[in-house]
């Protein structure tokens, strides 16, 4: 939850450095507070209650930092890749993101076994948080001396445009993103897509003991499929995106089939067999992992020249409030009225949000962008011969 909470109020400092500073001390920040928080849970290895506040001072650090790290997949892909790439790129820095999270279900159960005796404990948390503080810092120092803040020259006319354009007041470019009407109506079915996908990853484990009482370990291994399956969807996703440069049309085609995901999954569940849960978990995760880089990149066509990192970080804050209220709501739902209406009420949710994202204009500003610059005689003197 801490993450959650936490990225509300600290997106809009964190996309004002993204989009004043650039890729590079965004990037360092994050990385640098991983790893400081990091190595404050290692200060957490005893058994001993009060050290819990030492944990959770390192994992408010690391949830801190995230916040720098989440808005850069649409920015980076945008600073480095042309317009036949940007939606690819993109979608390979939200996979990045996912492989995280499914490393994150794979490896600490491995490595933190259930017992009894505090001293195994103590020594399996060691080597997990060691580990976590080693690969961190690895990361860090590589970033330092490696990662670059943008290539010599753009390697699009609209990043050309943008980077001989006039510096814009970063209050200014939000007032003019929350009076875009069409970026709001994505930036609310934005929320509402991701704020599902969160609920649902939340509860999944209660949801999968009620038909299968002893499958602990496969509501984990479900949890690692559906990220799995929504890694796929989002390379899947952001190739179709640079093959056909149908934002909309794919933004809602992804969004009405994730609606029929969740009503698979949830009328499947009660089937008795396990191995069709993993098979409808795995294509809703496809789809609504795949929506991710979608809405990023159509958000950066429909309001473009502002900046990626301010856009996209405004559809993460809107991704953490829903799920904080979808979180809470249908856990209640769950307890009260049982897993079909939960499950109905997310399923709902979606529907909406496709209802919703109908309603979003296809105004493509940068590919409209991007031609009007190739078309003017000038334009080739601001295209590199790559990156």
């Amino acid at each position: 939850m801490i993450y959650m909470v936490l990225y509300i109020p600290l997106i809009f400092p964190a996309a004002w450095i993204l989009d004043k500073k650039g890729l590079r001390w965004a990037v360092l920040l994050g990385s640098f507070g991983t790893m400081v928080g990091s190595w404050v849970k290692v200060g957490s290895l005893a058994p001993d209650p009060d050290r819990f506040l030492v944990t959770f001072a390192g994992q408010t650090i690391t949830a801190a930092s995230q916040i720098f790290i989440l808005g850069i997949p649409p920015k980076l892909a945008a600073v480095w890749f042309g317009p036949n790439q940007v939606s690819s790129a993109c979608a390979i820095g939200v996979f990045g993101n996912q492989l995280g999270c499914a490393l994150g279900f794979l490896i600490p159960p491995w490595i933190v076994r259930n017992s009894i005796n505090l001293a195994d404990n103590t020594r399996d948390l060691s080597i997990m948080f060691y580990g976590q503080a080693a690969i961190t810092t690895i990361l860090f120092i590589t970033i330092v001396f490696v990662f670059q803040d943008k290539p010599p020259l753009p390697p699009s006319p609209a990043q050309a445009a943008l980077r001989e354009a006039e510096e814009e007041h970063y209050l200014r470019s939000i007032v003019r993103l929350l009076k875009n009407r069409h970026y709001v109506l994505l930036l609310v079915t934005y929320g509402m897509n991701v704020g599902v996908f969160y609920a649902l990853s939340t509860l999944l484990n209660q949801v999968v003991l009620i038909y299968y009482p002893s499958a602990e370990k496969d509501a984990g291994r479900i949890g690692l499929v559906i990220v799995l399956a929504g890694m796929l969807g989002s390379v899947v996703c952001g190739i179709i995106l640079d093959k056909t440069h149908r934002f909309k049309g794919t933004t809602l085609a992804v969004y009405v089939l994730s609606v029929g995901g969740m009503i698979a999954y949830t009328f499947t569940l009660p089937v008795g067999y396990i191995s069709v849960v993993y098979v409808t978990a795995g294509l809703l995760g496809f789809f609504m992992t795949g929506y991710l880089p979608v809405g990023f990149e159509f958000a950066a066509e429909i309001t473009y020249p502002e900046s990626e990192g301010t856009s996209s970080g405004l559809l993460n804050a809107s991704a953490q409030f829903f799920g904080i209220i979808f979180t809470i709501a249908d856990g209640k739902l769950l307890k009260a009225h049982g897993d079909r209406a939960a499950n109905l009420a997310l399923a709902g949710m979606l529907l909406l949000g496709s209802v919703m994202t109908a309603m979003i204009k296809s105004d493509l500003r940068r590919q409209r962008a991007h031609q009007e610059h190739m078309s003017h005689p000038a334009a080739e003197k601001t295209q590199p011969n790559g990156n």
